[in-house]
């Protein structure tokens, strides 16, 4: 059985230390201000990307991976004998999804494993967790790939938007919605289903509201949580993360309770302030 290489893209939100201690490969995004590129957590760090929109006076687009720069990714490890399970953001989100597959059958469909995770931020981070898991009890390709599609439907994800700004700006939301939301402190909590993004609840005044909307869901489903993970996740947002952290600790410590930071791609869709409790749900 050859050896076996988890591979993910930088929307997985997980942080250096997971990255290097996990042996995960991780393969860039674009952020775009206009001509100029930056590789998502190399060439640009979050804090980096919101100085840069304040003092331009607009956001970058992102861009997905293309099949080319995954043939230059996968190409190196198929050659020192790895299969590649490689785990991205969800193809209802991102092109990236689609480039894997098309780079894979360019360079060898038989050891090249995909994984639509339906998800973004930590909540693909969860199953490259997963994955890792697998591979280290000695598991192959083909079947971490099986199992990570059976466990990508119980993943759940939702984030409380501190601002209504970055929305706005990005064209997700009208004028109108964001003056609104700001006169009455709408914090909107987004949750991914089925790939798709929604807002699920909108929690108005301070943000420690939004955040106890979250826990409660979240305790209200404890008995059924696999308690290996839960992420708390945030674009630059330590004092909501450091009270979701006490909240959850309250209701039940799980094995590993982590804390991950956005990375520029998803915080030029969210905005400063935003933060998530992912989690996976018992089959």
């Amino acid at each position: 059985m050859n050896k076996v290489i988890i591979m993910t893209d930088s929307t997985c939100d997980l942080t250096k230390e997971l990255i290097e201690s996990r042996e995960i490969h991780v393969v860039p995004l674009y952020v775009n201000f206009g001509d100029l590129s930056y590789r998502d957590g190399i060439d640009l760090t979050t804090e980096e990307l919101y100085k840069k929109v304040d003092e331009l006076g607009f956001l970058p687009k992102t861009s997905a991976v293309s099949p080319g720069e995954f043939i230059n990714h996968f190409t190196p490890f198929i050659e020192q004998g790895f299969d590649i399970v490689c785990i991205n953001i969800g193809s209802k989100l991102s092109g990236t999804y689609q480039s894997a597959l098309i780079a894979k059958d360019m360079v060898n469909p038989e050891r090249i494993h995909i994984v639509d995770t339906n998800n973004l931020s930590s909540g693909v981070g969860l199953l490259v967790l997963k994955g890792c898991d697998f591979r280290d009890q000695g598991l192959d390709a083909g079947t971490i790939k099986s199992k990570l599609d059976e466990i990508a439907p119980r993943v759940r994800s939702q984030f409380a938007i501190q601002t209504m700004d970055y929305l706005y700006k990005g064209g997700r939301c009208s004028a109108l919605s964001a003056f609104l939301g700001s006169v009455l402190s709408i914090k909107p909590i987004i949750q991914v289903n089925d790939g798709k993004l929604d807002v699920y609840k909108k929690a108005i005044g301070k943000m420690t509201r939004a955040l106890d909307y979250m826990i409660e869901d979240y305790a209200a489903l404890y008995d059924k949580i696999d308690l290996d993970y839960v992420m708390i996740t945030h674009s630059i947002a330590e004092k909501s993360a450091t009270y979701m952290k006490e909240k959850v600790s309250e209701i039940g410590l799980p094995k590993q309770l982590l804390e991950t930071y956005a990375g520029c791609v998803i915080s030029t869709h969210c905005g400063r302030g935003t933060i998530g409790i992912l989690y996976i749900l018992k089959a």
